[in-house]
């Protein structure tokens, strides 16, 4: 039995430096060291001998299955080090080759436009706010002085849900809410999505605004006007020019509309803003009183005023852009150019 555990170690080690992987050398593995092994064979008839002899022979066997089991470790060591090598020798990088490049993305012009604006406003101490796109009729028109069967509400064509639910036609009905919930002064911008049953290569049934709101004691007109000029330069630079025009809105008295440089043109005139220079970006005035007094504010102490961006014009006139819908279509080939 000496003799045969002499063979099964030097076979062992013979079959073990022969393996060439990991899954040869498991299989040498189970062959000797296994529950049906040939070294583990030998221990199951050590009852057979004599007590002498199976002290002896014991030990043997547990010597020659210590030795194949450090060869076994040995030789697995090996072999993983020599499978991490070739791994990593056909994964390598050549770092001197030129790069293949990378597709990269890029917000969406509106996108740009709301974050560009926003940071100004929080940067001049506005607060963001925004509700919901779904509101009564009181918010998006009573409210802000536009009672049942007023001629402005001609000018907004309304989608309604029920004879008092609407999708919003500005974020207007965000300012009335604010002014319930804030105490003056404050001052808040309210971007989002509205929704008007008009339908043109100009308008869609669902564009973006952005008003901003300022209420506080003694503000007025001139101070709508100077914080208006400041943003502009932010926005265009400080070349850019504003013109005022007056306007009519129910919720504000006076309004105004402000209009800059073309971007398109620099102010020498094109076809995008019909050869005048100038291209309108803001609605604006100042909070009419009763609008005030409707929310719960004390009108003869404080003042505000409102303003906000047509987001989808100013984006149209800046990218050169002929027709709203390329701004929700989410064609490939349109976003690329607007990289």
């Amino acid at each position: 039995m000496k003799e045969k555990l002499e063979t099964i170690l030097s076979a062992g080690v013979a079959e073990i430096e022969q393996c060439n992987d990991l899954k040869t050398l498991d299989e040498v593995r189970v062959k000797f060291l296994g529950k049906q092994g040939e070294l583990i064979a030998i221990l199951r008839n050590l009852k057979e001998l004599s007590p002498e002899e199976r002290k002896e022979v014991g030990s043997l066997a547990n010597n020659a299955r210590a030795e194949l089991e450090n060869k076994i470790a040995e030789k697995t060591a090996r072999l993983e080090e020599e499978k991490l090598e070739k791994e990593m020798e056909s994964e390598a990088i050549d770092i001197t080759m030129p790069g293949k490049g990378t597709k990269k993305g890029a917000l969406h012009p509106l996108t740009r436009f709301n974050n560009k604006f926003m940071d100004i406003c929080v940067a001049m101490g506005f607060t963001v706010i925004q509700g919901p796109e779904i509101d009564t009729d009181y918010y998006n028109f009573e409210a802000l002085n536009v009672p049942k069967n007023h001629p402005a509400r001609d000018m907004q064509d309304s989608l309604y849900i029920t004879d008092n639910i609407l999708m919003r036609t500005q974020t207007s009905n965000m300012q009335v809410h604010a002014m319930e919930m804030l105490k003056p002064p404050f001052k808040i911008v309210c971007p989002g999505r509205v929704y008007r049953n008009d339908d043109d290569s100009s308008h869609s049934p669902i564009f973006n605004q952005f008003e901003a709101l300022v209420v506080d004691e003694n503000v007025g007109l001139k101070d709508l006007m100077k914080m208006i000029e400041t943003i502009l330069k932010k926005l265009y630079g400080e070349n850019v020019k504003m013109r005022v025009r007056p306007s009519y809105f129910p919720f504000t008295e006076p309004s105004i509309e402000i209009d800059a440089t073309c971007q398109i043109c620099g102010g020498k005139g094109c076809t995008i803003c019909k050869g005048t220079g100038f291209s309108e970006v803001f609605a604006a005035g100042v909070v009419n009183p009763k609008v005030l007094e409707m929310s719960g504010i004390d009108s003869k102490k404080y003042s505000g005023f409102a303003f906000g961006p047509g987001i989808d014009r100013s984006v149209m006139v800046t990218n050169k852009i002929p027709n709203i819908k390329y701004l929700f279509k989410n064609d490939m080939r349109f976003l690329k150019q607007m990289r």
